[in-house]
């Protein structure tokens, strides 16, 4: 008996669409603001955070992308849809906070060494600016982030991002307030690192769903104990679980059973259902063998 489990979720909602959305928007008319701002008030602090949020901007493209893609329906091509592409956004997007961080870690040095006048009001009124624009985008992500990579890489950017604000912010208070104008490629520094602790594990997770690896919200050997713990079921192999989006999951594994229940049918829907709800595996593909003869399929 072999049987396929395919519960069609409901993609990512409208609501976090229009959220990536209204974030595209806000985000891309504040980087303009901010470069202008920093071109003009010599701030490389201002510099640095305009390209990183100009790096979040394409992030949250390749994120509302992503979950456009994953609207469109299994064909002969891609049997299990377009969901994957989740995964490669969140992918690209790592990648690009990480190149975004060093660059902003060169630029900060040479800043070190020669810095420039900073003019401290225009510095604070445009972080002010983007504390505000930032914590609003996170805030209308938060609720997708909980249960998707995807937009979950969105929402880390923003809500990293209104802590740069803030830093940025602080450096104008102490460059009016001091003169010492270092501080703010001494801040610009802390951003570069504030940067890559995330984007670090955006592409570690990222990568890890990319290479089929097992989702980490998925713990294999408590999978392997409930399948095993079936009534009937003596023994167990060739269990793979692996991510088809940001948002699904699906398992394969074959259970030897040597006496197989009356209803097969029965035990296959409520086995999927259980796998489903405990471990938010949707995809699941089960086939039940007697143990009559050794499994041809070499794992």
């Amino acid at each position: 008996m072999h049987a396929h489990h395919h519960d069609h979720v409901p993609p990512v909602t409208d609501a976090a669409g229009r959220a990536l959305g209204i974030g595209i928007v806000l985000n891309l008319a504040f980087v303009i603001i901010e470069a202008v701002a920093g071109i003009l008030g010599q701030s490389m602090a201002l510099l640095a955070d305009a390209a990183h949020n100009l790096g979040d901007v394409l992030g949250l493209v390749l994120a509302w992308g992503a979950n456009r893609l994953t609207r469109r329906l299994a064909s002969t091509q891609f049997s299990y849809g377009l969901g994957s592409t989740t995964i490669l956004a969140a992918l690209v997007n790592g990648i690009t906070l990480a190149l975004v961080s060093l660059w902003i870690l060169w630029e900060a040095g040479m800043r070190m060494i020669d810095p420039p006048d900073v003019h401290g009001l225009v510095v604070i009124g445009v972080a002010l600016a983007g504390v505000v624009i930032n914590t609003l985008t996170a805030w209308l992500l938060l609720s997708g982030q909980k249960d998707d990579l995807n937009v979950r890489g969105a929402f880390l950017h923003m809500a990293a991002d209104a802590a740069v604000s803030v830093a940025v912010a602080i450096s104008g208070v102490i460059v009016l307030l001091t003169g010492f104008s270092r501080i703010d490629p001494i801040l610009s520094i802390i951003v570069s690192v504030v940067i890559l602790v995330p984007a670090a594990g955006l592409v570690r997770r990222s990568l890890q769903l990319v290479l089929q690896g097992v989702p980490d919200e998925v713990d294999l050997d408590e999978v392997a104990r409930f399948l095993d713990s079936q009534p009937g079921v003596t023994d167990r192999h060739h269990l793979h679980v692996w991510a088809l989006s940001t948002r699904e999951t699906a398992l394969s594994v074959h259970l030897v059973m040597p006496q197989p229940p009356a209803d097969s049918d029965a035990f296959l829907h409520e086995l999927q259902q259980d796998l489903q709800h405990r471990f938010r595996i949707r995809h699941a593909t089960v086939q039940i063998e007697h143990g009559s003869r050794p499994c041809p399929i070499d794992d």
